[in-house]
């Protein structure tokens, strides 16, 4: 089988990047909940393997609320943390269902389920005390930690205030192992200096590449851009299995252009994560049913740019980056994000703009019925006459259109999530 060669750091690093960024800039919450964590790791003593599973489920503790740019936000506030309404970290449970579901991170998945537990109980799983994994133990702490952490007060200026909040609700709400080695890690200046420097964060994960994980296989990959397909789909009504419909529909595209087995490999994963930057738009931008102001559209089309940075910083993903995020380029050179021309754009690029737009006509909308042949054709023939997309693949696509139909077809009677892969 083909082989990728990406470090799972570096890939999990860019999916944990996806959950970050957002249209007014970027947060650091997840690698600093990972820099805390390694801290306390190191302070407890945990073996590389521990230290590992833990570094990867910090770095993905929120995928459960990756698909509400709302929730990931509130996430980010104080006040519910300790008192909560249980159904505040229902996120856990839905991140649980998305990474025991994924071959590659379903050792993740229950670290992340009970990162909001309470040492004392009480909680949504039941857990209580040391039945609580470990790693959930400490990233609950270092979830809270992060979050208490004023970004306008010098952090080491913090130290005092944070030991005595942990020290207070050690026993009732975290571990009392837990808090011990947090107290034993605060006394080393650069344990806060570090979280206080954003450039830090290169460094960070350069030294944890250095763990040497094995690397990815192509199926694998397809797995793991299977499982975000999902989560991007989940941002909107509209778009149930959008992604997964695109990867379809440019394979089968791919197969007639004669791609090789590791090319198809490639274009299905960049269609399975074409809109992974969908992740940063307000899901009211995405879910609004009439047309978008013109900054709503600005906003809107950020999405390709940061798929295309996310992407592109994971060693290996170089060719899936600029298939997955040029889909909004067009052949005249007046399309987004980069405004390049033909000449520039790949043939797999093409593939994955044809694609798109056709499954974005095809595919039933909750505002309007799905377009039928006649619809699509006309609405894609204007655009390669405006020289927009490519004319020979629009004219294949049409040529086997029956086969592309049914994609779409079979794509409207699934479920889109949560479904029998993550009821299990």
């Amino acid at each position: 089988m083909h082989t990728l060669n990406i470090n799972p750091i570096k890939l999990i690093r860019g999916l944990s990047l996806s959950m970050e960024l957002v249209v007014d800039g970027i947060n650091t919450h997840h690698w600093r909940v990972a820099s805390i964590c390694q801290y306390i790791a190191g302070t407890m003593g945990l073996p590389l393997p521990e230290k590992q599973l833990l570094l990867m489920a910090a770095l993905l503790h929120d995928i459960g609320a990756a698909s509400n740019f709302d929730e990931r936000r509130r996430l980010l506030k104080p006040e519910p943390y300790i008192a909560p309404n249980l159904e505040d970290f229902a996120h856990s449970e839905d991140g649980w269902r998305i990474l025991k579901a994924c071959a590659a991170f379903h050792h993740l998945a229950e670290a992340v389920r009970h990162h909001h537990d309470h040492w004392a109980g009480g909680n949504l799983s039941g857990a209580v005390g040391e039945t609580i994994p470990l790693a959930s133990r400490i990233i609950h702490l270092a979830d809270n930690l992060e979050i208490r952490m004023g970004r306008q007060k010098p952090v080491v200026k913090q130290r005092d205030e944070m030991i005595r909040f942990f020290k207070d609700r050690s026993g009732r709400n975290f571990d009392p192992a837990v808090v011990e080695a947090f107290i034993q890690s605060a006394q080393i200046d650069s344990f806060w200096l570090d979280l206080g420097n954003p450039s830090y964060a290169d460094l960070f994960f350069q030294e944890m590449e250095s763990w040497g994980l094995a690397s990815y296989q192509a199926q694998a990959m397809l797995n793991i851009a299977e499982v975000f397909a999902i989560i991007i789909d989940r941002t909107s009504a509209f778009t149930a299995n959008h992604s997964r419909s695109v990867s379809k529909v440019a394979t089968l595209l791919a197969v007639q252009c004669g791609f090789c087995e590791s090319e198809l490999q490639v274009i299905e994963t960049a269609g399975l994560l074409h809109d992974l930057g969908k992740l940063t738009i307000p899901n009211a931008v995405l879910e609004k049913p009439g047309p978008l102001t013109p900054e709503e559209m600005l906003i809107m089309r950020q999405h390709t740019y940061y798929t295309y940075r996310i992407m592109h910083q994971v060693g290996g993903m170089e060719t899936a980056a600029e298939w997955a995020a040029f889909h909004h380029e067009t052949l005249d050179g007046y399309g987004y994000p980069f405004r390049l021309e033909g000449r520039m754009l790949s043939l797999g690029s093409r593939i994955m703009a044809v694609a798109d737009i056709f499954v974005a006509l095809a595919e039933k909308r909750p505002y309007r019925a799905r377009m039928e042949r006649s619809g699509v054709e006309k609405i894609m023939r204007d655009m390669t006459a405006r020289n927009k997309i490519d004319a020979r693949l629009v004219q294949m696509l049409f040529d086997i259109y029956p086969q592309a139909d049914e994609i779409i077809l079979s794509a409207a009677h699934e479920r889109a999530w949560p479904d029998s892969r993550f009821d299990q």
